[in-house]
């Protein structure tokens, strides 16, 4: 295949999110660690009461389910999606929306029915970056021919990528852009927002079961899980930035594993995507290739902010908000792309690397981290409609304290101890009455 050709339609399909700015959205996805409410350890994916059992429950409910052979590993409705990670972990991805209440909306009714599941099985979904009891070696991969691909290339990969794939949970947003020019420059914010999103966001203070030695642990793991897919892209800072650049990288970048004329994955490994891609028409084949790599801000036919651990409901909706009045203001584009024209790679990972020290008391744009991250809140405030500031309050009471979710979690450890650190972080149906 001509590699023109080939280019050409990884642009065109990054090109075809493009989307008027009245039809923008704002998407949220949140992983949940599911454990025994008595214990803390995880749920596995098997067995009577794991969490493949509850997912053939909510199938019987009325959820279209995704199999693989006899195992079902998805779900979906109107509403959202769930799907399953390498660790069981659960996730929970809502239909995007423009106003944040009608997330919300969905997001209530939808996780009131998921805890009441959970509850009748004395089992909890926790809202933590890293899990807070089993180890990973402990943990039994998903049954996903997919999983056993990437575990298999990561063993000659970064040491912490089995971390990532069994150890971790997430929240992430998604974002429109209605241009080439607009994905470049929310591209690069993003980026240049990676070292406060993973610190203002960090809510991992256990990891592989004692507290962890270092802030910001899900940077640290994405660091080390493999230099082709994960961290920043030093391109991101380049002038030049643009959907080819973005492309190029995807058709240089080994793809582990490809998909056949029967949708079935079978491995490559090394192979790039570009020795595997023939036809330029399989958009499935390019949706693989953008989401088989893990950066920290992904291009797909939106993009995807992914810096930030798993938090618990409303800071989440204040995580939610601050990107939205961030993203979707053009003032404060403008004010934020001011501000970041001279960021590089290197002095983004020099601030990286301070706050996995400091945490908000790091250094950022020669200003303290805690102050930097009160100033956005400001702005987000001035960027979203006045019925949107709200959702800010959690985030601010939180900054008001000079604290993050792992600061919280430490003092909760410290003074009562682990079971009512995690327990802080469970979802629970009274947080839901709204």
């Amino acid at each position: 295949m001509d590699y023109e050709k080939q280019l050409e339609a990884v642009i065109n399909y990054i090109k075809s999110g493009e989307k008027l700015k009245e039809d923008f959205t704002i998407g949220m996805e949140m992983e949940h660690f599911i454990v025994d409410k008595d214990t803390f350890k995880t749920v596995s994916y098997f067995g009577d009461n794991g969490v493949g059992a509850t997912l053939r429950e909510l199938h019987n409910h009325g959820c279209a389910a995704y199999k693989e052979g006899d195992y079902i590993l998805g779900l979906e409705n109107d509403d959202l999606a769930v799907s399953t990670e390498p660790g069981s972990q659960f996730e929970v991805a809502l239909s995007s929306k423009w106003n944040i209440d009608d997330l919300k909306d969905i997001y209530i009714k939808n996780m009131r029915k998921l805890v009441e599941v959970f509850d009748k099985k004395n089992q909890a979904m926790v809202t933590l970056g890293y899990h807070p009891v089993t180890k990973i070696d402990e943990i039994k991969i998903l049954p996903k021919k997919r999983y056993d691909f990437m575990y298999k290339y990561f063993n000659e990969r970064g040491d912490m990528a089995h971390n990532m794939m069994k150890g971790t949970c997430s929240l992430q947003c998604s974002i429109d852009y209605s241009s080439e020019k607009d994905f470049v420059r929310k591209y690069k914010i993003s980026n240049c927002l990676s070292p406060v999103f993973y610190t203002l966001f960090d809510n991992a203070y256990i990891f592989e079961g004692k507290p962890a030695k270092s802030r910001n642990m899900r940077e640290i793991i994405w660091e080390n899980t493999d230099t082709d897919r994960s961290g920043m892209y030093k391109f991101s800072f380049d002038d030049d930035l643009s959907y080819k650049k973005y492309a190029e990288h995807i058709l240089n970048t080994p793809l582990i594993f490809s998909i056949d004329e029967n949708h079935e994955p079978y491995y490559v490994g090394k192979t790039t995507f570009k020795e595997v891609f023939e036809d330029v028409k399989d958009t499935g084949l390019i949706f693989h290739a953008l989401s088989i790599v893990f950066p920290d801000v992904r291009a797909k036919r939106y993009i995807e902010i992914r810096m930030m651990d798993e938090i618990k409901y409303p800071l989440n909706f204040s995580a939610v908000a601050l990107i939205k009045g961030l993203f979707y203001d053009v003032t404060n584009l403008d004010k934020l792309s001011e501000l970041f024209k001279n960021m590089t790679y290197e002095n983004c990972m020099k601030a990286k690397l301070d706050a996995r020290e400091k945490g908000l008391d790091a250094t950022f744009m020669n200003v303290n981290m805690l102050e930097f991250c009160k100033m956005l809140v400001d702005m987000a405030k001035n960027g979203l409609p006045a019925n949107e500031i709200g959702y800010l309050i959690p985030l601010e009471k939180m900054l008001e304290k000079g604290m993050n979710p792992r600061d919280q979690f430490e003092k909760i450890y410290k003074e009562k101890g682990l079971r009512e650190a995690v327990v802080a972080n469970e979802i629970k149906m009274e947080d839901l009455d709204v």
